[in-house]
């Protein structure tokens, strides 16, 4: 086993820091410095956390020690209670810090902390249940089978009998997820009814798979083979994993399909959070969660609508230049080009690692166009991947996940091949910039490894008004400086904002104007021109996730609206290198606090002469 010095160094500074401060605090109410509270209080919920401890990756090679490779978090409804204490304590530990003692970096940390913390308490005491714990997309009967497939590491004959270990522990996390279910039947909080179809569904396949088919046996059998155990142990292990599903994880399972079939009467006729509790108030506290601002719905609904008209616009445009003659609206227009031949691969054996092979050559095209308008780019490399199988029906048509702390996994743009027609040639480039270059991997990838941020900057705080904002900003950014190859990929670009500026139409006009699922898809449709299957997966997503989906255009609208500021008040020292790096060096930060660093960026110009 290979323990670099680096990884023993930050192991041991990361125990010494959480003990001594730990230590001190117990004397002193307040702590020493913001740095250290806040640094403190990151380490010691990873340490809390299993699954994060995994995902990080520098606690593996000293797994034996911590053991966090054979657990999992049980989130019980007293671990709710007792964050919920903890927020109202770090709350009061945030504002006896005196502004005045603090440098720039810290005053920007404190008022993130500030936000982020009184959000969180305002939900769990308003709004705890308002979710909906298992759904088509998310819940813990796909979040637990795909961390076992893609994150837990089998390297080892010791963590592939972690793995196994971890999976006994399902039934533990199904059943605490059972007594939210029960808490928020009293409340007569329930999903929609299309969520019960897709949950039945969903545990009835995995109920049913044969073992060839189940991913927790098929991903553990391939890990298996790579570690090169003799074929005696190989087939305990696998003995020992089917033993576990079949009385362990499956009985979990079932107890949570039998919840859905006898409460399958009582699913929420209506689609929008406004027919929960208090709901136009819960709808309001998401957006302004997601979106880092105070926009009402009924302005971001406005918003919306403006852009997509605009947008449609130069759509059109760009269609009388390619030469089509523009006589119906652009949503059928572009879905005729998603279904023209030459713009979709061949439904072949091969045909997903044909798109694979050809997506990961547009990653290396856009690292190389990209040099001429960043300063610093990401040492972690990145890659794409098919989402796999088992999630592919419901899941998103691309996503990103991160590269460990540590270097170990690279970072990986997922894309969704189930549909060959999510899949157009032209839409292929605009999903790379998103997710990709310079997109989702330069932003976090570049978080992730800035030494110069705290620890609770670079891995404390999200938000998706920022990071979806920077995604889909870099879209744009692809087209302006050349990075696309032809108008049909300018209109991929188009295709996606417009699809963006969509969201903030129907997730307002779902949660907040009592949209139907059929009226928002039927909108969607008709002007964006995505295929049948991704406008359903897409305003299916936006009902169980309320609110999130507005965070990407209205983030690109404040980065593009700092972005014409700065231009216009520095004219030729206006420098989008620096606009960029000023963008991307202070991590991740509210749209509030991403004005004013803006703000004092182009004050520290225009002085220099």
């Amino acid at each position: 086993m290979k323990i670099t010095l680096k990884s023993i160094s930050a192991l041991v500074l990361i125990i010494l820091a959480t003990l001594s401060l730990y230590l001190m605090n117990l004397f002193s109410k307040k702590p020493i410095s913001l740095d250290h509270y806040l640094g403190m209080e990151l380490v010691l919920n990873i340490l809390d956390s299993p699954e994060y401890m995994t995902y990080l990756g520098i606690f593996d090679n000293f797994a034996a020690v911590f053991g966090h490779n054979r657990k999992l978090s049980i989130s019980s409804l007293e671990d709710a209670e007792k964050n919920y204490k903890e927020n109202l304590e770090r709350l009061e530990v945030l504002r006896g810090f005196e502004q005045s003692k603090l440098n720039e970096n810290q005053k920007i940390t404190l008022k993130i902390a500030i936000f982020d913390t009184e959000m969180d308490i305002e939900r769990y005491e308003k709004f705890r249940y308002h979710t909906y714990p298992f759904n088509q997309i998310s819940g813990n009967h796909l979040n637990l089978v795909e961390f076992m497939t893609d994150t837990h590491p089998v390297r080892n004959e010791r963590e592939a009998s972690d793995y196994i270990e971890r999976v006994k522990m399902f039934d533990d996390a199904l059943n605490a997820n059972l007594i939210w279910l029960e808490e928020q039947k009293k409340l007569g909080i329930f999903a929609p009814k299309y969520v019960f179809d897709h949950v039945i569904r969903q545990l009835n396949e995995f109920l049913t798979y044969e073992d060839s088919e189940n991913p927790l046996i098929q991903i553990f059998k391939v890990k298996l083979e790579d570690i090169n155990l003799s074929e005696n142990r190989s087939k305990e292990l696998l003995d020992e994993l089917n033993e576990t599903i079949d009385f362990i994880v499956k009985p979990g399972f079932e107890s949570i399909l039998n919840f859905m079939t006898e409460n399958y009467e009582n699913a929420n006729k209506h689609h929008g959070v406004w027919s929960l509790p208090d709901g136009k108030d819960f709808y309001a506290l998401r957006l302004k969660a997601y979106t880092t601002t105070d926009y009402s719905a009924e302005e971001i609904h406005q918003i919306g609508l403006q852009e997509v008209e605009r947008i449609g616009a130069r759509m059109k445009d760009i269609f009388i230049e390619l030469g089509y003659e523009v006589n119906k609206p652009i949503g059928e227009m572009m879905n005729d080009l998603n279904e023209d031949p030459q713009f979709l691969y061949e439904d072949t054996p091969d045909r997903k690692k044909i798109v694979i092979r050809d997506y990961n050559q547009m990653v290396k095209e856009a690292e190389e166009d990209a040099k001429p308008y960043f300063e610093k780019f990401p040492k972690s490399p990145v890659e794409v991947r098919a989402v796999p199988e088992y999630s592919e029906k419901t899941a998103a048509g691309g996503y990103y996940q991160s590269p460990s702390l540590d270097g170990s996994r690279p970072g990986v743009f997922y894309a969704n091949l189930y549909d060959i027609k999510q899949t157009p040639k032209f839409g292929m480039r605009t999903l790379t910039f998103h997710e990709a270059v310079p997109g989702h991997h330069f932003q976090i990838a570049l978080n992730l490894e800035n030494e110069d941020l705290t620890l609770y900057r670079r891995l404390g705080y999200r938000t998706s008004a920022y990071t979806e904002g920077w995604a889909l900003y870099s879209e744009q950014l692809a087209v302006e400086v050349g990075m696309t190859k032809d108008l049909y990929d300018e209109l991929g670009v188009l295709q996606s904002e417009m699809f963006r500026a969509n969201r903030l139409v129907v997730d307002t006009g779902i949660h907040h104007k009592k949209w139907t699922r059929e009226k928002a898809m039927d909108y969607m449709k008709k002007t964006t021109g995505m295929s049948d299957t991704e406008v359903r997966v897409e305003i299916e997503r936006y009902i169980v996730w309320p609110a999130q989906a507005t965070s990407y255009k209205m983030g690109m609208l404040k980065i593009l609206e700092l972005r014409d500021k700065a231009k216009s008040q520095l004219g030729n020292k206006f420098d989008l290198k620096k606009f960029h790096s000023i963008l991307l060096n202070q991590g991740i930060v509210p749209l509030f606090i991403l004005e004013d660093l803006i703000n004092e960026w182009i004050d520290e110009e225009a002085k220099l002469t």
